[in-house]
């Protein structure tokens, strides 16, 4: 895979619920993780006492990170009507060179921070909230 200009990492999100998404505005650096539990199952028979674990099992996870500046008043305004309201509509997150990711996502924290000379910035993190589903780009 050829180098990706980080940029193109977007989160969007369904502002709706009726599948219109549109891109969190004012985001200036993006993160996503997949994380899978492992599930221990060596026993005094494993072959030379190395760990085994129990494939397909444990729970599945993603989150997802970014911080920016205000720009775009809607996606600023529901993101934090997301987080008032537990909401956890649908997001999609796009990563050049490797596909796009959709499923429900929970905003677990937003932080808000400025300088007396500087713009206010935001971070978000979101959580899944079930299924997720991958299309390869």
């Amino acid at each position: 895979m050829a180098a990706q200009n980080g940029k193109d990492l977007l989160i969007k999100l369904d502002m709706t619920g009726s599948g219109a998404f549109e891109t969190i505005a004012g985001l200036r650096a993006t993160r996503m993780s997949f994380n899978a539990e492992s599930i221990d199952v060596t026993s005094l028979e494993s072959t030379g006492g190395w760990r085994e674990l129990l494939g397909g099992a444990g729970v599945k996870s993603a989150s997802l990170s970014g911080s920016g500046v205000f720009r775009d008043a809607g996606t600023d305004e529901r993101t934090r009507q997301i987080f008032f309201d537990g909401e956890t509509p649908n997001f999609q997150v796009i990563i050049p060179g490797f596909g796009e990711i959709e499923g429900a996502f929970m905003v677990t924290s937003i932080e808000y921070a400025g300088s007396h000379n500087g713009e206010a910035t935001y971070e978000l993190s979101l959580a899944s909230a079930g299924a997720l589903a991958f299309a390869a780009l």
